[in-house]
């Protein structure tokens, strides 16, 4: 998946970079939901990021594969990793989710998120869920909206901040 522009500008900067961490970081610690089903924070990045969960029994529904909420639940995650990482609250206005084959028992699925538009206070992000053979299982559009003047964590740069790093 091609990154635009702007996320690619974006990432190169090393304050936007250690921004997009100390978010994700953040935010991990808070999100009982990705811990719980194992999931991992590969790569963050402004407007980007990568995130892997292994299929687990617990995950089987009753035709022995990967419950789609399961693997919906892998790629809005990095839908919120990716648009958080600005450091500006962002929630989901709303979501789309195809899914092109199932997942198995044992696969590691790996759910890669990069921002494809950011006006305003609106983004869309897209999500390609593949497993561990670069076989893609879901394609997945999340909508967002930040919400004005609430920031994840204090600015990098600033005295607070500094003290907790």
């Amino acid at each position: 998946m091609l990154e635009p522009r702007h996320v690619a500008a974006a990432a190169a900067e090393p304050l936007a970079q250690r921004t997009a961490e100390r978010v994700r970081d953040h935010m991990l610690m808070q999100d009982h939901a990705a811990r719980a089903l194992g999931m991992e924070i590969v790569t963050v990045g402004p407007g980007r990021s990568r995130v892997r969960m292994p299929v687990r029994q617990d995950m089987m529904n009753g035709f022995a594969m990967c419950h789609g909420g399961l693997i919906a639940t892998l790629a809005d995650t990095a839908f919120a990793y990716a648009c958080n990482a600005y450091n500006e609250v962002t929630v989901a206005s709303g979501l789309s989710i195809d899914f092109i084959a199932p997942a198995k028992l044992g696969d590691v699925l790996e759910a890669t998120c990069v921002e494809q538009a950011l006006s305003g206070r609106t983004g869309v992000y897209d999500v390609v869920v593949s497993n561990q053979r670069a076989e893609r299982v879901a394609l997945f559009r999340g909508r967002s909206y930040r919400i004005k003047g609430r920031p994840v964590v204090e600015a990098v740069g600033s005295a607070a901040a500094d003290d907790q790093t």
